[in-house]
């Protein structure tokens, strides 16, 4: 029987990967979606289509009640207008969501222990080094820190990409033959995706970089 691995898995396209990267390696994932109240929240509908066509144990938790605390991130504050142009850190800070990873990695760590999985896989990657600090190794390094002194049990989180740019990510994800039209990467929630914001034009640099073209529909396809 092989062994057990919760999959931090949004719908993105780092996750996507991180999925099946935890299935090439002969794991059997549990995967993870939250709801945190992210105005993309298309990406969790995704999640869910992708789980059920795969057969893997899927989980959606609504952790939307932690808005009443946290703010600031034009992902969960309709009020703020969603960064366009490129993606760094000049331009992303109002993305970042306070805490974010350490709050959807802890109940992972604990859904981890309850199913007696040694692992936890995210989709931090090196692109998110310089704007969001949840991804750094840094962050990571003390994050099993803390977990092997908060449970009995051995619960290591691994991110497979952290050394990887979205560009590299792609291009693994091209080599296990994945369909990336079964991802959703804008951080604007609506029908198709912008194509102007951050998200969208890293995502589609990435397919540039990798000489394929992105298989979803975007509003501004002279973007593409």
């Amino acid at each position: 029987m092989s062994k057990k691995v919760v999959v931090i898995y949004s719908g993105g396209m780092d996750s996507y990967t991180v999925l099946h990267k935890a299935i090439e390696e002969g794991l059997t994932p549990y995967a993870l979606t939250f709801d945190y109240g992210q105005r993309h929240v298309k990406e969790v509908e995704i999640a869910r289509q992708v789980c059920q066509e795969l057969g893997v144990q899927h989980k959606v938790i609504d952790i939307t009640s932690i808005n009443q605390i946290i703010g600031g991130s034009s992902l969960t504050d309709n009020t703020i207008d969603v960064a366009q142009g490129d993606y760094e850190e000049s331009n992303m800070l109002n993305t970042v969501v306070p805490n974010r990873n350490m709050i959807l990695l802890s109940l992972a760590i604990g859904y981890a222990v309850s199913l007696k999985a040694e692992q936890v896989y995210y989709g931090a990657h090196s692109g998110d080094h310089d704007i969001y600090p949840d991804c750094r190794p840094i962050f990571l390094e003390k994050m099993n820190d803390v977990a092997a002194v908060a449970n009995y049990e051995k619960t290591e989180v691994h991110a497979p990409y952290l050394k990887t740019d979205k560009i590299g990510i792609l291009k693994d994800g091209l080599r296990m033959g994945l369909d990336y039209s079964k991802t959703w990467t804008c951080y604007n929630g609506r029908e198709k995706a912008c194509g102007e914001c951050g998200s969208c034009v890293e995502r589609l640099q990435a397919f540039e970089k990798n000489n394929i073209i992105d298989p979803i529909d975007y509003e501004q396809p002279m973007k593409r």
